[in-house]
């Protein structure tokens, strides 16, 4: 059992979860996550036991100085976090972790009994993959929700993906067994650059998430990360030529796929989470 400190009656609380691991490609998802937690300034109040989830050989505990000088493990787990973000009528359970080794099932009912106990009445996943993407245009983000008015709301497709699948997959199955409602957001990271971090990918699911939430979120400095990647890379690609011709080919079959009106609605949502943004500033 997850032992949750005593939190004062949470409002409509969102569940919003990333794990690091075969889900979180160049660590998108989880950094989502770890951004919500600063600028919200969220509270961790519990944590799951990992003696009954991680081999310790496979995810090692890490040792090193606390703040005062003494010597600590810190060891792998899961936290929740919860959070009352000041632009949002409604408050924000996170849940942040790494993909455990064993014992999924029982993973996900705990940390969905906590999210129960907290009131958590929506469950949004975040997970991010390699996939076919030239990193010079917008990072492609793709949902799932199980609702049907959600569904709606945010102009989704329920998913169609046969094959393998990690924590994310697992808890989101979970989700739907116990009658929660459910969305999941997948970032596409470009598969040449896979090493994180991948702030622009970030940054497309901070995206989604202000859609859903219909709230701005500060960003701080990942806009100029995000920029700042992608020059990096494009610095990468102009010292090699096969790199290069592969990235514009890439491009060419990106940009006769997407047609003119879903680029024209993407600048339009774009548009409007800058204007929320600005109004939320003043």
């Amino acid at each position: 059992m997850i032992e949750i400190e005593d939190v004062p009656g949470l409002v409509d609380p969102v569940v919003i979860a990333a794990f690091e691991g075969w889900n979180d490609a160049a660590d998108a998802a989880s950094s989502v996550v770890d951004h919500l937690m600063t600028v919200w300034s969220a509270r961790v109040v519990g944590t799951i036991d990992p003696d009954e989830f991680y081999d310790f050989q496979v995810n090692r505990p890490y040792v090193g100085a606390d703040a005062s000088g003494h010597r600590r493990i810190q060891w792998p787990g899961t936290q929740i976090a919860v959070a009352s973000p000041p632009d949002l009528d409604r408050d924000v359970i996170l849940i942040r972790g790494i993909e455990p080794n064993m014992r999924w099932r029982l993973f996900c009912a705990e940390l969905l009994a906590a999210c129960d106990d907290l009131g958590g009445n929506l469950v949004v996943t975040l997970g991010a993959l390699l996939a076919d993407t030239p990193h010079t245009r917008p990072i492609p983000v793709t949902g799932t929700a199980s609702e049907p008015e959600l569904v709606d709301r945010l102009k989704l497709e329920q998913s169609t993906y046969e094959g393998p699948t990690g924590i994310v997959g697992v808890f989101q199955d979970a989700c739907l067994r116990l009658d929660i409602p459910a969305v999941s957001y997948w970032a596409a990271v470009p598969h040449y650059v896979a090493q994180p971090p991948c702030p622009k990918a970030t940054l497309a699911l901070l995206g989604q998430l202000e859609d859903l939430l219909e709230c701005s979120i500060p960003l701080g400095d990942l806009p100029e990360d995000a920029r700042a990647w992608e020059r990096g890379v494009d610095e990468l690609a102009e010292e090699d030529e096969d790199v290069a011709d592969y990235v514009r080919s890439l491009e060419e079959t990106r940009d006769t796929a997407d047609l003119p009106e879903a680029s024209g609605e993407a600048i339009a949502r774009e548009f409007e989470r800058f204007l929320k943004r600005r109004e939320g500033e003043e």
